[in-house]
């Protein structure tokens, strides 16, 4: 049991820090953003790199933070049959949405990797000025997708060891209602 329960801890710990990044990584595109409009509207002198940095990091954010929308339990639900978190009902539909995650996560990780191996190997960049090696721009999908599938995982895990707290199901009450 303790080995479940340093499992989930260590993923927790893993999403909660990407889940800070990517937050620091939007504040970021902010000043990037802001910078390309002072710089192309008061000085008429645009950049060549804030449109594709600004891209890039928004896809690493958005699948780096799927894994802490996850832990945090912030995503949409609907719970009028399954309100009572320790019920089996709702830790069987609970567990079978991260059965269908697992099979999207899986296959994204199978073709991403694939992807971004062949694409790596050949040297291929982006077709813009910048020439960022698509190294780069193909990693987000499979690392992000590993990341919410190990979280997937400790989701699971805690569903059936030591349960959805009661304290998590007021939380999803709160923001549904």
């Amino acid at each position: 049991m303790t080995a479940v329960r340093t499992y989930i801890a260590a993923i927790d710990a893993v999403s909660e820090a990407a889940g800070k990044l990517c937050a620091w990584a939007l504040v970021a595109v902010g000043f990037f953003v802001t910078y390309e409009v002072v710089m192309r509207y008061v000085f008429v002198a645009p950049t060549v790199w804030v449109d594709e940095i600004s891209r890039i990091v928004q896809v690493f954010v958005v699948y780096l933070g799927a894994a802490w929308v996850l832990k945090t339990r912030d995503m949409v639900t609907i719970d009028v049959i399954l309100k009572d978190p320790r019920s089996l009902a709702r830790r069987l539909a609970e567990s079978f949405g991260i059965l269908i995650l697992f099979l999207f996560t899986g296959t994204a990780i199978y073709f991403g990797v694939g992807i971004w191996l062949k694409s790596t190997l050949a040297g291929h960049t982006t077709d813009t000025y910048l020439a960022v090696p698509k190294l780069i721009t193909e990693a987000p999908v499979w690392l992000g997708c590993t990341l919410l599938a190990a979280q997937g995982l400790a989701e699971l895990l805690r569903i059936w060891t030591i349960g959805i707290s009661a304290d998590e199901a007021v939380d999803s009450e709160r923001s549904a209602g």
